[in-house]
């Protein structure tokens, strides 16, 4: 897929690179990306097992990278790729950030940030969701039938 094609569904390749990586790592994949003109500024996956750290959940540890990057505190013109729906924590941190846009691929039900509200966001921050939907919920479900096992 050529970033020409479907910018979004590329920027979402990459995030679901992360996420694999997340699974290879036996942590929850979850993998994210932040994308500023048009160029990958940061990327992370979940590494809450491996620094026994509940908030280093992926968008968390990307907005650690893309501000360090940027050398700033907002990420106004940047979009945030996250393969699953953000948590409650991360919307926070992501209204925090005033990132502009958020594009996510499965949404949680359980956890996500949209069962409790849009309001956790900025306001001028832009939502998307199910760009490659299917792909993202099939890397969570292979993750939690294999811990089932």
């Amino acid at each position: 897929m050529s970033l020409f094609d479907n910018p979004d569904e590329y920027y979402m390749q990459q995030a679901l690179h992360e996420a694999r990586a997340a699974f290879d790592e036996d942590e929850i994949p979850v993998g994210a990306v932040i994308v500023s003109n048009e160029r990958i500024i940061a990327r992370a996956h979940n590494n809450t097992e491996r620094l026994h750290d509940v908030t280093a959940h992926a968008e968390m540890l990307a907005f650690t990278a893309a501000t360090n990057m940027l050398d700033a505190k907002y990420l106004t013109d940047c979009t945030l790729y996250v393969t699953l729906e953000p948590c409650v924590m991360c919307a926070g941190a992501a209204g925090w950030t005033q990132i502009g846009r958020i594009v996510y691929g499965a949404s949680d039900l359980k956890r996500g940030f949209k069962r409790f509200g849009e309001g956790l966001l900025h306001p001028k921050t832009k939502v998307e969701s199910g760009v490659l939907k299917e792909d993202c919920e099939a890397l969570l479900k292979e993750f939690f039938m294999k811990k089932r096992q």
